[in-house]
């Protein structure tokens, strides 16, 4: 029966044991991704007892990471990721190049060959997107200007290791023993070609993508039917990935990526995301389960200092460069450790690089045991690392000096210059967020003649806003000096547009501490933390799907001539939050 059913044992075996183990490993406060991959080592090759079909769940797990990434591009516009290119590309060029030093010095100590270090190097430079995307979903950071440079930064990542994928075998003829190919094409010619190829998926993307997949989602919502539509969402997903795969030799994951983020220029994407939500979730569930499938426990016992010294480069090299980078770049403590954590884990590309490693003989065997090793390991321990992020950023801005110049001495975009006349503000709005909705705020009250200020922790748009002649300052606004900076003590009004919940109570407690008379308006999507926030006595709340739904039934009554003249001048003074 087993080996007539492969597919469904597989799904069985995996589904089944996956829903037990994450069941047991939330109940010991364990994340459940532990219970996950556990699932995949006892259903492995490596443990006695049933072995489950690994090609099988692999390919399972490739969907998954196709339907995870188109998810995450229909939050992610173009916008957002250009935003971030000022830290995402340098940022995780530079790191890639110094965690690949620090892996290939390492395993150059053990007397591996030239060849296997820099493969093994490679493999512990770039973490999992599947893990990091995760992680910052569930805690609601992935709309933040955080998820936003962490996002970019691993896209960054992605198309760098695709680069490396092609290269790696005409580069590995001159670093192993194996004779070279008189037909093999030169190594200029072989990097050109996949400079090329990778171009040219992206521009198809923001050419013709931008109209088709809008179009066909349209189309497909106009039959009525949401089984038609939740088909041609993962239709999408996963036919765009194969053919970018097949056709320009980019990663499933980025080729869904971009399909998403062409797919949210669409009215309807909001409604994509969450018909593909379950689908995410179960495939996802399978992605963990293949990793641990390929894990063999022995090399715990066979080289245990081993792989302690594949988890420091992991889970201190890693983290400690990243953040240091984001703090050099002149982002905030709190953006450095976030980028940090999000990186302190490995996964789908190191297990790639690892058997592309092996099967061109650079790479010995134990090598890949230990990417596997250090990939679950570090999955295991990445919650850690989140946790750990606000007790970190207390200590060490209480104990270093070196970390609070970084952050904020000298910057010249920490404080409003002269030119903005800031000496003169009173009764300005403060503007926290300069987002989709910060943006709209922002256009309304200059049409309207209101000044306000900016306070933004993307560095981009506060130096496009300051080139465009506004006030605005670069920070995140739960500080007290960037709330200072902004004048806040002079203000008439507080706006709070930015999706990050998290830091709505310590902006406000700030804001009030230093001007006791100032009003607040609070902008969120979750009706729970609506509540909780009108409890707390927090200003004036507005929930989007509320405030939408406001919008539209006033317009109805006015033009049945059923709303008052009163409520139609209060309706055009908070028009401007929708």
């Amino acid at each position: 029966m087993t080996s007539q059913l492969p597919l469904i044992t597989t799904l069985a075996s995996a589904l089944g044991l996956a829903l037990v183990f994450g069941v047991a490993a939330v109940r010991m406060r364990v994340p459940a991704i532990a219970g996950y991959l556990l699932a995949g080592v006892v259903i492995g090759p490596f443990t006695p007892g049933f072995v489950a079909n690994s090609e099988i769940a692999g390919e399972l797990a490739e969907i998954g990471v196709m339907l995870l990434m188109f998810g995450v591009g229909l939050h992610f516009s173009l916008e957002d990721l250009l935003n971030v290119r000022k830290i995402a590309i340098p940022g995780a060029l530079l790191q890639i190049c110094a965690c690949t030093v620090l892996g290939t010095v390492l395993a150059a100590s053990w007397g591996w060959s030239f060849g296997g270090a820099l493969v093994f190097g490679l493999a512990l430079s770039v973490a999992s997107t599947v893990v990091l995307l995760r992680a910052l979903e569930a805690r609601g950071l992935l709309d933040s200007i955080n998820g936003h440079i962490t996002t970019g930064w691993v896209v960054v990542q992605d198309i760098a290791m695709v680069l490396v994928l092609v290269l790696l075998p005409p580069i590995a003829l001159a670093l192993s023993d194996i004779p070279a190919n008189s037909s093999a094409v030169p190594l200029w010619q072989a990097i050109s070609l996949t400079v090329v190829k990778v171009g040219c998926f992206i521009v198809l993307m923001l050419v013709a993508g931008r109209r088709i997949f809008p179009w066909l989602l349209w189309q497909v919502s106009r039959t009525g039917s949401r089984e038609l539509f939740t088909l041609c969402v993962v239709a999408a997903a996963v036919s765009v990935a194969f053919g970018a795969a097949q056709l320009f030799g980019v990663s499933f994951a980025l080729g869904a990526f971009f399909a998403g983020m062409m797919m949210r220029e669409s009215e309807f994407s909001h409604r994509a995301a969450e018909e593909s939500l379950p689908l995410r979730d179960a495939f996802a569930v399978l992605f963990f389960v293949s990793v641990g499938m390929q894990f063999d426990p022995a090399i715990l016992a066979a080289h245990p200092l081993r792989v302690l010294a594949v988890l420091a480069v992991v889970l201190i090299g890693t983290p400690l460069v990243a953040t240091t980078l984001v703090l050099i770049l002149r982002y905030p403590l709190n953006t450095a450790l976030t980028v940090g954590a999000s990186l302190s884990q490995i996964g789908e590309f190191s297990f790639i690089l690892g058997g592309l490693g092996l099967s061109l003989r650079l790479l010995p065997a134990e090598g890949h045991h230990l990417i596997l090793a250090g990939a679950i390991s570090s999955i295991i321990l990445n919650p850690l690392a989140f946790r750990a992020i606000n007790p970190a950023v207390n200590w060490i801005r209480s104990r270093s000096r070196l970390a609070r110049y970084l952050e904020r001495t000298r910057d010249p975009l920490a404080e409003l210059p002269m030119s903005t006349g800031h000496e003169y503000l009173s009764g300005q709005v403060v503007l926290v967020g300069y987002g989709r909705v910060g943006r709209r705020i922002g256009e309304q009250l200059s049409a309207h003649g209101i000044p306000y200020v900016v306070a933004e922790e993307n560095r981009g748009i506060v130096e496009k806003l300051r080139t465009d002649g506004f006030a605005a300052v670069c920070g995140n606004a739960a500080d007290p000096a960037v709330l200072i900076q902004a004048h806040i003590a002079r203000a008439a009004m507080l706006i709070i547009a930015t999706p990050d919940s998290f830091n709505i109570r310590r902006i406000n407690e700030i804001a009030t501490q230093l001007n006791p008379s100032i009003e607040t308006l609070v902008r969120t999507h979750s009706e729970d933390e609506a509540e909780l926030l009108e409890k707390e006595g927090i200003g004036r709340i507005f929930l989007g799907e509320g405030e939408l739904a406001q919008g539209m039934s006033e317009h109805a009554l006015r033009r049945f001539g059923k709303l008052p003249s009163a409520r139609a001048r209060d309706a055009a003074g908070v028009a401007i939050t929708g």
